[in-house]
């Protein structure tokens, strides 16, 4: 079953062009966002089977800090920045 979505023109004229570029439709290309977008709970999902994997086959150690300390580095890759960690490692070599 089919459905209409409204958007403003802008939405609807950068999506055109998406598709356009893409050689598609913008019905299949709201589809493959679509499909391609996770949830919250498929990214958690997605977290916790990673720290499983992690902790059977790599580090059965890890601890909640160790899972913080890799939180903040992402978010300072995220915010454009250099981890101190990964800053003194190249000052030291």
């Amino acid at each position: 079953m089919d459905t209409t979505i409204k958007v403003d023109t802008e939405v609807r004229d950068r999506l055109a062009l998406l598709a356009k570029e893409r050689g598609t439709t913008i019905r299949d290309l709201v589809a493959q966002l679509a499909q391609a977008t996770f949830t919250v709970g498929e990214l958690r999902d997605r977290a916790d089977h990673a720290e499983q994997y992690v902790r059977l086959r790599l580090a059965p150690e890890l601890s909640a800090d160790d899972l913080n300390r890799g939180e903040d580095v992402w978010a300072t890759i995220e915010a454009g920045n250099v981890p101190e960690a990964l800053a003194e490692s190249s000052r030291r070599a």
